[in-house]
């Protein structure tokens, strides 16, 4: 690929649209791309006052909102490495990400702030407010008072006016650190995604060329967390490199609330997480399909596509009925209802990718891919599956390019098992590629499960926490009708020692889920424990075997 300075785009968009809308709260106030680009100045003098360097790190933990992508783009455009983190994080989550990641500046929004101790994160120069750029923290004095004279120090370095000429953003190189995502916040699962400005210029490249309905006319609706890349990436950053119109929905993403934002703001491209289209079939298709006259008519030639056209309409308009299409991603699509949104010709299409990737993989328009898939491998990489028979006998999915990410921060050991020397990424994700380049994963050997929100869960942590607990031996965390079960094999011969019968000790482990809950970020905690009564399967390396019970039945 030929490389360009990503914040050179930045600038060169922000210039060429300078009188048009770039970010707006839901329902709220809007910034033009010109206060977009004053908001940035301004905390580039701030930044400035804090003594930030450029490749200092500046981590902002906060809900979707406007004034995050202010933060995360000064950040970036002043040659600082931004380190997004989930709001949902605890507390002891947020100190340990940002002492990990040697932060100097911290954006927070007021309820962060409310639980987050300064003293617990020494080298922190500064703790910001998101919503109003409040000054939380200084660690001295100087920071303190050019926060109070702000106004008066942008004036005098742009002393005329500020103009679209005023901009001169950092100019990048290719395999420069340009992000830290953290894959999750507990230590000793936390893995800092080191993503290059190379692997985000082709993510740009790559939306340029499969989406050029988004242009300086779009607006967006955000909805997924801006913490995470596939948000990031194509709801916020390509969507901002194009002149587009970001909505953020800063309030939580129900589907009615999504549905009401999409319906306003009509956008041109929707970004979409499965659980969202699924609970949309569930709640508006599925009661029509289902009804006794419905049923019928869906098996009378020409009555049933009437029928499918009516239902289609009605959702193209639910979504806005300006959309060129749905890109669902993150999590595998339910095959019901990927049938029949297929069979009713509604324009979605199912992408891959991950934070690893900055984070695309693979995609292709919904007018070519084909049902199950999830595309063919985009520009700048190319992919692999090993095994003998890669069109028939699924294997690992190894993919190279310009997407791929530098490494794990601070964290050597993980590198090595994810990278190889060739340069090739071990996905942990299973699957076939076809004769014309279409990849169908079969299974992921990774445990990951995607929250309501679109938020990454990691049942490892939960494990960790449930297998210290009294009376817990070993425990396994399974997605289970929308929620989150923890199965768990506990010490029954102590619960007798103790003086309990089995029912009593089974009363009692499930009794405990309130307390486990309280340690736990929203979209993780836990629905019910269910009692195991015999040890979990090990394989020979001695790592439960997680597939025999991901839809295990009560044991009690």
């Amino acid at each position: 690929m030929n490389f360009s300075s990503v914040n050179k785009i930045f600038e060169k968009s922000f210039r060429e649209n300078w009188d048009r809308p770039a970010i707006s709260n839901y329902q709220g106030a809007t910034l033009h791309f010109r206060d977009l680009a004053q908001r940035i100045a301004q905390l580039h003098i701030m930044f400035e006052e804090c003594g930030l360097e450029k490749g200092d790190k500046v981590a902002i933990c906060s809900r979707n909102q406007a004034n995050w992508a202010v933060s995360f783009l000064s950040a970036l455009t002043y040659g600082a490495v931004p380190v997004p983190l989930m709001h949902e994080f605890k507390p002891s989550n947020i100190h340990h990400l940002v002492n990990h990641s040697e932060s100097k500046i911290l954006f927070v929004d007021e309820v962060i702030w409310e639980n987050v101790v300064e003293s617990e994160m020494p080298e922190l120069q500064a703790i910001i407010q998101v919503n109003t750029f409040k000054l939380l923290y200084a660690a001295n004095d100087r920071i303190t008072e050019a926060r109070a004279r702000l106004n008066e120090l942008f004036g005098k370095k742009y002393p005329m006016e500020f103009t679209p000429e005023s901009i001169n953003y950092y100019e990048d190189s290719a395999e420069e650190l340009a992000i830290i995502n953290y894959t999750s916040g507990t230590s000793g699962f936390s893995k800092g995604v080191m993503i290059p400005f190379r692997a985000i210029a082709s993510n740009l490249e790559f939306g340029r060329k499969a989406l050029p309905q988004i242009n300086n006319t779009s607006n967006v609706v955000s909805m997924l967390p801006c913490a995470h890349m596939y948000g990031l990436m194509f709801e916020v950053l390509y969507e901002l490199s194009m002149g587009c119109h970001v909505h953020f929905l800063s309030r939580l993403p129900s589907p009615k609330i999504i549905l009401q934002a999409l319906a306003e703001v009509k956008p041109t491209v929707v970004i979409a997480v499965p659980l969202i289209i699924e609970k949309i079939y569930k709640n508006k298709v599925k009661p029509v399909l289902d009804k006794v006259g419905i049923k019928y008519a869906m098996k009378v030639p020409g009555l049933d596509q009437m029928i499918i056209n009516k239902i289609k309409a009605e959702l193209t308009n639910a979504f806005g009925g300006e959309f060129y299409e749905v890109i669902i991603g993150g999590a595998a699509f339910n095959k019901e209802v990927e049938t029949f949104f297929k069979k009713m010709g509604f324009p979605f299409t199912v992408g891959y990718g991950m934070t690893e990737c900055a984070p695309i993989i693979t995609y292709s328009d919904w007018k070519t891919e084909k049902l199950y898939s999830c595309g063919e491998i985009v520009p700048n990489m190319e992919m692999k599956i090993d095994s003998p028979d890669p069109q028939n006998i699924p294997g690992e999915l190894l993919v190279r390019g310009a997407n791929v990410f530098l490494g794990y921060y601070k964290n050597p050991e993980a590198t090595a098992e994810a990278l190889d020397e060739d340069g090739w990424l071990h996905t942990g994700d299973m699957g076939i590629i076809d004769a014309d380049g279409s990849l169908f994963l079969r299974g992921r050997s990774k445990c990951m499960i995607l929250g309501p929100s679109g938020q990454n869960i990691y049942p490892e942590e939960i494990e960790a926490a449930l297998d210290v607990r009294p009376y817990f031996v070993e425990s396994l965390v399974i997605e289970e009708e929308g929620g989150l079960t923890a199965l768990v094999f506990p010490d029954f011969d102590q619960g007798a020692k103790d003086g309990m019968n089995q029912k009593e000790f089974a009363k009692y482990i499930k009794s405990t889920l309130p307390d486990i809950n309280k340690d736990l970020p929203n979209y993780a905690r836990l629905k019910k424990i269910e009692i195991m009564s015999e040890a979990f399967e090990r394989t020979p390396k001695k790592s439960i075997k997680r597939y025999l019970y991901q839809r295990i039945k009560k044991t009690n």
